[in-house]
């Protein structure tokens, strides 16, 4: 846990016209500045784990779900803190040059940073990845009391290798063979989202399914069963690696990979809440 910034590492407030509206940054020498927005706890909250937001692949921290929790850590008085990895959103780097390694040293680095005391990890869909790649760093440094719980939306846990890979076309892996990248059309954006050599075998080395995953605190998932993206298989296979810690597996019958509507954030909402 750090109270205070290393040199090295420093905290600045973005310039505008209302500071409100614009996020703090942390600076790190020799990898790409982070925006972060955080809500410090109120007296409600001041004994509570506070709350981290862990987005997606090529979303930011003004998804509809991070402003949400963000409102209600407001009206409970709980801290909250949302960022933007490398190449996303608000915070510096290339999305295209990102890597897992690198959006999990990000996470690491804003927790350690930028939050203290016991933490409840928020991950959607690749943030569901992180999350338990950050609870397998903690555990290995003896800081396990840092996490307080992990709730997952949707997590991609390997999905490099078990999602992305098998479902590419033959052009997509002449591609990346020949030219180390493949655009892939995005249901969520008109611009294509580039898919890299360097990701895919980044991802080889940051794989957790096939031994069992230790997080030494509560998992509560949230699982779409509509969803094309991360099918609900995929997070029975996560609960059946997760043998030696509460897990509980919450599947939504109509519920697709955002699970975004009022009736999904507020199951999001209420599984954030149970942590106390």
């Amino acid at each position: 846990m750090h109270s205070t910034l290393p040199l090295n590492h420093q905290v600045s407030q973005m310039l505008g016209d209302d500071p409100r509206d614009f996020p703090q940054v942390l600076h790190r020498p020799g990898s790409p500045t982070l925006a972060f927005r955080q809500i410090k706890a109120g007296q409600a909250g001041q004994d509570k784990p506070g709350l981290v937001w862990l987005g997606g692949f090529k979303s930011d921290m003004q998804s509809t779900k991070a402003l949400r929790i963000a409102d209600w850590a407001k009206a409970k008085g709980r801290a909250f803190t949302r960022f933007d990895y490398s190449g996303h959103g608000e915070s510096q780097g290339d999305f295209a040059q990102g890597t897992i390694s690198d959006w999990f040293n990000d996470a690491l680095a804003i927790l350690q940073h930028c939050t203290q005391g016991p933490q409840i990890l928020i991950g959607s869909s690749m943030g569901g990845w992180i999350a338990l790649l950050i609870a397998r760093h903690f555990a290995k440094i003896n800081q396990s009391d840092r996490l307080a719980g992990l709730v997952l939306i949707a997590p991609a846990v390997d999905f490099t290798q078990a999602l992305l890979l098998p479902r590419l076309p033959e052009s997509a892996h002449h591609d990346l063979a020949t030219m180390g990248q493949w655009l892939l059309p995005s249901a969520y954006s008109h611009e294509p989202t580039p898919i890299t050599r360097a990701l895919i075998e980044d991802g080889a080395q940051n794989l957790l399914f096939g031994a069992p995953i230790r997080t030494y605190c509560p998992v509560h998932i949230l699982q779409g069963m509509l969803d094309t993206d991360v099918p609900h298989e995929h997070a029975l296979k996560l609960v059946e690696h997760l043998p030696s810690d509460p897990a509980t597996l919450t599947l939504i019958k109509d519920g697709d990979h955002r699970l975004s509507r009022d009736q999904d954030i507020m199951q999001l909402l209420q599984a954030i809440d149970q942590f106390v």
